[in-house]
């Protein structure tokens, strides 16, 4: 009996790095491309005009991810200040990418019952992130809670409980005109 129990243990090692890798692929770093979703994901888009706030702006009609890796390009109205792309991942988190006029990522907000990746959220700014993280922490003392590391060239806020997870990131230089983090929803 214990062999078999060791055998399953084992092939489960096996099996965890394989589907985290699966599941890394999924994300596209901040200040990049945007993100190619799984294939049991929906996927939706809207380019938000100048002067129009995000709220209001006219969402698409949703699609399969196996549809959408196509339309991965820039906004299609050369008027547009930028494009939302919103992925709803199968485990119910969604995450919205905020895309300037050359389809790199400004911005990035997620909501869910689970914690995306960071590390892959945010690409080659995490280690900043994480840097930023231990400072708010050492200056408070260590407490946990709601994290909000504002760093100039990155601002990220964090928080929520299990079930339940939150935040944004952007990257306030490549903010578009008109464009401010509270956008960044």
């Amino acid at each position: 009996m214990w062999s078999h129990v060791r055998r399953a243990g084992f092939v489960m090692a096996l099996a965890l790095p394989c589907s985290l890798s699966a599941v890394r692929s999924a994300y596209a770093g901040l200040g990049g491309a945007p993100m190619t979703p799984p294939a049991d994901a929906l996927v939706s888009s809207r380019t938000v005009e100048p002067g129009t706030s995000s709220a209001t702006a006219a969402q698409s009609v949703m699609r399969s991810a196996s549809s959408a890796t196509a339309s991965t390009s820039a906004p299609t109205s050369a008027s547009a200040s930028y494009t939302v792309r919103e992925t709803t991942l199968g485990n119910g988190t969604v995450v919205r990418e905020y895309l300037a006029a050359d389809g790199s990522v400004f911005g990035i907000a997620w909501r869910g019952p689970q914690m995306p990746d960071l590390s892959d959220l945010l690409g080659s700014y995490f280690p900043q992130y994480v840097a930023g993280v231990k400072a708010v922490r050492a200056a408070s003392g260590g407490a946990r809670g709601p994290v909000v590391v504002d760093q100039g060239n990155l601002v990220v806020r964090s928080g929520g409980h299990m079930g339940a997870f939150n935040g944004q990131a952007w990257l306030p230089p490549a903010l578009p005109a008109g464009v401010s983090g509270s956008d960044i929803q």
